[in-house]
């Protein structure tokens, strides 16, 4: 019998957290992910049923729905990346397929990307060097997809002030995290 025991995206146990001088960058352990596209000829469906289960108008261009028991991001034309806490929504691909029928392909994003929370004063500093986001013209709500340390990722602002989610690729999580303490260590 095996006795397997899950791990993080950087090998741990327990999510790595790492503070610099007031800014703190935690893992993401507790996400669950999903892709949603609309299907041909069925956009609107698609975005009524998924304003059903979000609560609320799916993200536009630039945006992101920060809520409970869903968040989304938009990732393209009528596609959104659906996020909800593991705990109660691990099957989230499934749950959402059952919710939006024939209108959508959905796929299980959830160890396909890495994710890491930056809190505190200063952050701001920290995403000038990572990449080419102006974190100071941000508002809640905002995200955008950029390139960090030659790596895909999406930076999503919680409050300009002390909150931004990065999402990378999970294969790259190591390197994604390492130019993340990187650039904390520099900027603070």
């Amino acid at each position: 019998m095996h006795s397997l025991k899950p791990i993080t995206a950087l090998g741990g146990t327990d999510p790595q957290v790492d503070t610099v001088a007031g800014v703190t960058c935690t893992e993401i352990t507790n996400l669950s992910l999903a892709s949603v596209a609309a299907r041909l000829g069925q956009e609107k469906s698609c975005a009524t049923k998924l304003k059903s289960i979000l609560g609320a108008t799916p993200p536009l261009p630039g945006k992101a729905l920060l809520a409970q028991p869903y968040s989304a991001v938009w990732m393209g034309p009528d596609q959104w990346m659906i996020g909800a806490d593991i705990a109660t929504h691990e099957d989230i691909a499934a749950i959402l397929k059952a919710d939006l029928n024939d209108t959508t392909s959905v796929t299980e994003q959830t160890d396909a990307w890495a994710g890491f929370d930056l809190a505190g004063n200063g952050i701001e500093a920290v995403l000038e060097l990572l990449c080419n986001v102006n974190m100071r013209a941000m508002q809640s709500g905002d995200a955008t997809r950029t390139s960090i340390h030659h790596l895909g990722c999406f930076v999503i602002c919680g409050d300009p002030q002390g909150f931004v989610r990065i999402l990378g690729p999970r294969a790259s999580a190591g390197s994604l995290h390492h130019a993340i303490t990187t650039a904390m260590k520099a900027a603070l």
